[in-house]
C-alpha cells in the first residue's frame, strides 16, 4: 500500500473517527479485564477500527448485524513478535490480538471484516515494512473460544492460534476470495488440545493448516491433540494440510465427517529436508470430496518457500539422517469417497533415507472426471503432470490398502517404487 493510498483511505474514513472507535473499543476491553472479566458487546452497525488487544477473561461478542471492519492503515497495526510461515519474526499486529491470556472468547452472529484487498496489493508490491496482520491471532494463551462469527477478507491467515492450549473453534464461516494470497482459514501452530467443528471455510489458500514451526523458529514445540469434524471446505489449496512447517512435530490428529469441494488437494502432508520433526498418528475418516485434483498427497520434497529450491530438497538419493530429517508415520484413512478427481488417486512418498511408514487406505473410493486436463499432484521437482492416474507410492514401508475402488482410472491402480511390505486386500486388482 503506497503512502498516497493510505492517506486517501484515512481521508475517506476520517482518521479521528477511526482512532476514536479504536480507543473506545479498547477501553471497553480493558475495563472488562480490569474488573475481573466480562462481555464486550458490538452492537448492530458498521464499526471501523484499528487493531484491538483482547485480554484475559474477556468475551468480544458481535450481535447479529454488527460489522467490525478493520481499516487497512499499517499505522493502526503496531509491530509485534510472532511467527510468520514458521519463522520467529516481527509482524503487523493481528486485527484482533491476544497474548499470554486465559479465558478469551470471540462470539456472536456478526461479521469481522479484514479489508484485505489493500493488504494483498501491498504484499504483492512489496511495500510493507512487516508481514501482514492475521485477522485473529491468539498467541501463548489458554482456554480460547471462537464461535458463531463470520470472518471475511483477512489480510493474511484468518485464525492463527500460536502456542495455545485448549482451543475451541466452532460454527464459524470464513470467506476469502480465491485469488487472495496466503489467506488460510484456520492455522493451529504449535498448539495442543484444539477442536475445530461445524465450520464453513472458503479461502484463497489452505482451508485448515496444522503447523509446528520451521527450522528457523526459536523453539521446537509440537502441535498435538487436534480434532477436526463436521466442516465444509470449499476451494483453497488443500482441505486439511499438515506442514510444511512441522519442525516441532505434529501428532494425534483426527479428521472426520467433512466435505471438501473444489480444493486443489484433499488431505495433504508437506515438508522437506532440513525441517526435521515427525508427523505421526493421523486418523482420517468419513470424508466426501468432489472436484479435488488429488485426494491424498504426502510430499517430503516440498519446494516452495525459503530454501525450497536447494538441490538437497529434490535429491532422490539417500542423504545422511540427522535432526533435520523429517519423518512421517502412522497415517490412516478410511471411508473416503472422491468424485471428479483429475490428477491421481493419491501421491505418497517418504524420503529414501526415512521411508513413509505405516500408511493405510481403507474403503477408499475414487472416480475420475471425464477427460481431465493433466495436473501435477505434488509440489515437488520431478513430479510429472498426471490425469486419471492411480495411487503412486514411493519410498514407503508398511503400506496397506483394503477395499480400494476406482472408476475411470487410466493405467495401473497402484504404481510403486522403493516400497516394502505392501498389503492389498479387496477392491480393484493391482
Amino acid at each position: 500500500m503506497s503512502g498516497t493510498q493510505v492517506q486517501s483511505e484515512i481521508a475517506r474514513l476520517g482518521a479521528s473517527s477511526v482512532q476514536r472507535t479504536t480507543r473506545a473499543l479498547q477501553a471497553e476491553i480493558d475495563r472488562a479485564a480490569d474488573s475481573g472479566g466480562g462481555r464486550v458487546t458490538i452492537a448492530p452497525g458498521v464499526h471501523e477500527t484499528g487493531a484491538l488487544r483482547l485480554r484475559s477473561r474477556v468475551e468480544l461478542h458481535l450481535e447479529a448485524g454488527a460489522v467490525l471492519r478493520f481499516v487497512p492503515d499499517p499505522a493502526l497495526y503496531p509491530p509485534v513478535a510472532a511467527r510468520w510461515e514458521g519463522a520467529s519474526t516481527t509482524i503487523h499486529s493481528p486485527c484482533i490480538y491476544a497474548r499470554d491470556a486465559v479465558d478469551v472468547a470471540i462470539t456472536g452472529r456478526g461479521v469481522i471484516d479484514g479489508s484485505g484487498r489493500r493488504w494483498w496489493d501491498a504484499h504483492r508490491d512489496g511495500t510493507l515494512a512487516y508481514p501482514r496482520p492475521t485477522l485473529i491471532g491468539i498467541h501463548q494463551s489458554e482456554r480460547v473460544e471462537i464461535s458463531g462469527v463470520t470472518l471475511r477478507d483477512s489480510p493474511a491467515w484468518t485464525v492463527h492460534p500460536l502456542l495455545c492450549d485448549d482451543v475451541r473453534i466452532t460454527g464459524i464461516r470464513i470467506i476469502n476470495p480465491p485469488d487472495s494470497p496466503n489467506t488460510d482459514g484456520i492455522d493451529p501452530e504449535s498448539s495442543r488440545n484444539v477442536r475445530i467443528s461445524d465450520c464453513h471455510i472458503d479461502v484463497g489458500d489452505d482451508c485448515i493448516a496444522i503447523k509446528a514451526g520451521s527450522e528457523r523458529s526459536l523453539d521446537r514445540v509440537p502441535c498435538e491433540n487436534i480434532a477436526i469434524t463436521n466442516c465444509t471446505m470449499i476451494h483453497g489449496h488443500g482441505g486439511v494440510v499438515i506442514g510444511s512447517e512441522m519442525s516441532g512435530g505434529v501428532r494425534g490428529v483426527v479428521i472426520s465427517n467433512c466435505v471438501f469441494q473444489g480444493t486443489d488437494r484433499g488431505i495433504r502432508i508437506k515438508t522437506r529436508r532440513g525441517r526435521g520433526g515427525t508427523v505421526s498418528d493421523v486418523r482420517v475418516s468419513n470424508i466426501v470430496m468432489d472436484a479435488v485434483m488429488c485426494p491424498l498427497v504426502i510430499n517430503p520434497f516440498y519446494f516452495c518457500g525459503p530454501e525450497g529450491r536447494l538441490p538437497i530438497v529434490s535429491d532422490r538419493t539417500p542423504q545422511p539422517v540427522d535432526e533435520g530429517t523429517p519423518r512421517i508415520r502412522g497415517i490412516h484413512l478410511a471411508h473416503i469417497t472422491a468424485t471428479n478427481v483429475t490428477s491421481c488417486a493419491a501421491w505418497l512418498s517418504g524420503l529414501p533415507e526415512a521411508p513413509l511408514d505405516d500408511v493405510t487406505l481403507e474403503d477408499f473410493s475414487v472416480s475420475f472426471a471425464t477427460d481431465p486436463a493433466p495436473a501435477v499432484p505434488a509440489m515437488a521437482d520431478g513430479v510429472p503432470a498426471m490425469a486419471s492416474a492411480g495411487v503412486h507410492a514411493r519410498f514407503t514401508t508398511g503400506l496397506r490398502m483394503v477395499g480400494l475402488r476406482m472408476t475411470g482410472v487410466d493405467g495401473p491402480v497402484l504404481v510403486t517404487d522403493g516400497t516394502a511390505s505392501l498389503e492389498t486386500r479387496g477392491g480393484a486388482p493391482v
